[in-house]
C-alpha cells in the first residue's frame, strides 16, 4: 500500500472542520473566491505535496512566487490551491496563519531552523525503555515543543521490555514537571487507553522521536492496520534505522490526526529560546529573587538559582543543563543573526542588479 493511499483506505469522507479547520482560518480564506479551494498538506515530496481537501487526495506543486520568497509548505499546513482548468492539476498559491509552527535547529552557518509540522496541538515526545530514556535529550525536546505552542506529551515506549515499567516515570521526572508522562507499549497495547485524551476528533497529534523508539508501530497500532514499516533495533546501544523517510499526515477511525515524523538524529533546538521559561520553570521562579534581572546564573553575585543549588534546592545538573542550552540558543542566535544580515546583503544586491539593468536598457 503506497502512503497516500493508506491515509486515505478508510471510507469516511472528510470535510474541512474533520481536518481541524476552524473560524480564523476561514476569515484568512474569504478573500479567494471561485477557482481556489482550501486544502491540508498531508506529506511532502521532492516536487509536489499530497493535499487533503474535501474532494479527496490530490498532488500539487507550489507557485514560483511561494519559492522565490522562501515560503514552502509544511506538513499540516493549511493552504489555497488554484485549480486550472486546462492541465486538470491545481497549484498552492498561498499558505494561511498557522496556529503553531513546530520547528528544529540545523546544522549550519546561517542558523536557520527547519520546519517539522505546522498546526500541531499536542507533540508526542516518544522515547523508550532503556539507552533511550535520556533526561537531556527530553530537556531539548521539551524546549522544542514549548517554543512551538503545541502541549506536549512525554510518551515512554516498550515498557513490556522494563523489569518494572512503574520505575520509568520517575526516571524523568525532575525534567518532565507539569508534563504528562505516559508509559506504554504498542506491542501489547499497554497504556494505549492513557493516549485517549489526546487524540480527539479535528485534534492534530505530532510524534517526534529518535530512531527506533517505536513511533511507527505505534502509529501502525492505532490505524489498526500496518501503514509504517519498522525495523529492528540494535543491541549494543539501543539504536534503531530510519525506517520513517518523510514526514506524513494520518487520520485514526475517531476523526483525530496523527503525524509521523522520521527519528531525529540530532535535537538542536535553534533559535527556540521562547520554550526554556517552560522547560525549566523552577529555574524561572527561583530567577526571579536574583540581584540583578539580567543574571546569568554562572558568576553574579546574589543569584538565587545558584543560592538554591548550594541549599539543595535545585540540582547542579539541572542547572548545568539549563546553561548549557542558553550558550547554545545565544549561539545560535548569534548565527541566525548574521545569516540575516547575509541574506538581506544578498536581496539588496539583486535588487541593484535589475535597477542597473533597467538603466542600461532605457540608455539604450
Amino acid at each position: 500500500m503506497t502512503p497516500d493511499a493508506a491515509q486515505f483506505s478508510s471510507s469516511r469522507e472528510f470535510t474541512l472542520e474533520t481536518l481541524g479547520w476552524d473560524e480564523s482560518l476561514a476569515s484568512a480564506f474569504e478573500r479567494y473566491r471561485d477557482s481556489y479551494t482550501p486544502g491540508r498538506v498531508s506529506s511532502r515530496h521532492r516536487t509536489t505535496f499530497a493535499i487533503i481537501t474535501e474532494s479527496g487526495s490530490m498532488q500539487a506543486g507550489i507557485s514560483g512566487a511561494l519559492r522565490r520568497v522562501g515560503r514552502i509548505p509544511a506538513v499540516g499546513d493549511f493552504v489555497v490551491l488554484h485549480r486550472q482548468p486546462d492541465t486538470g492539476t491545481s497549484m498552492i498559491v498561498d499558505i494561511l496563519p498557522r496556529k503553531t509552527l513546530f520547528t528544529r535547529g540545523v546544522p549550519g552557518r546561517d542558523g536557520d531552523d527547519q520546519v517539522v509540522a505546522a498546526n500541531i496541538d499536542t507533540v508526542f515526545i516518544v522515547t523508550a525503555a532503556g539507552a533511550d530514556l535520556n533526561r537531556h535529550r527530553l530537556e531539548r525536546y521539551l524546549t522544542l515543543v514549548h517554543a512551538s505552542g503545541a502541549e506536549p506529551v512525554i510518551l515512554i515506549n516498550k515498557a513490556d521490555l522494563a523489569i518494572d515499567p512503574s520505575t520509568l516515570t520517575s526516571e524523568i521526572a525532575p525534567v518532565a514537571t507539569g508534563v504528562p508522562v505516559i508509559t506504554l507499549s504498542a506491542v501489547t497495547g499497554y497504556g494505549l487507553s492513557a493516549l485517549d485524551p489526546f487524540l480527539l476528533p479535528g485534534r492534530t497529534v505530532a510524534l517526534i522521536g529518535s530512531s527506533g523508539v517505536g513511533k511507527s508501530t505505534l502509529i501502525n497500532t492505532l490505524l489498526q492496520r500496518t501503514v509504517q514499516d519498522t525495523g529492528r533495533v540494535r543491541e549494543s546501544d539501543g539504536k534503531g534505522r530510519h525506517t520513517t523517510s518523510v514526514r506524513q499526515m494520518f487520520i485514526l477511525e475517531n476523526g483525530a490526526l496523527v503525524i509521523d515524523n522520521p527519528g531525529l538524529r540530532e535535537v538542536g533546538i535553534g533559535t527556540a529560546g521562547s520554550g526554556m521559561n517552560d522547560t525549566f520553570p523552577e529555574i524561572r521562579e527561583l530567577a526571579a529573587g536574583c540581584r540583578f534581572s539580567d543574571c546569568r546564573h554562572e558568576h553574579e553575585p546574589g543569584c538565587a538559582v545558584r543560592e538554591a543549588v548550594a541549599e539543595g534546592l535545585l540540582s547542579q545538573d539541572r542547572l548545568e543543563s539549563y546553561l548549557m542550552l542558553a550558550k547554545e540558543l545565544e549561539f545560535q542566535q548569534e548565527k541566525a543573526e548574521i545569516g540575516l544580515a547575509r541574506s538581506e546583503r544578498k536581496r539588496w544586491k539583486e535588487i541593484s542588479k535589475v535597477a542597473r539593468d533597467i538603466r542600461g536598457t532605457k540608455e539604450r
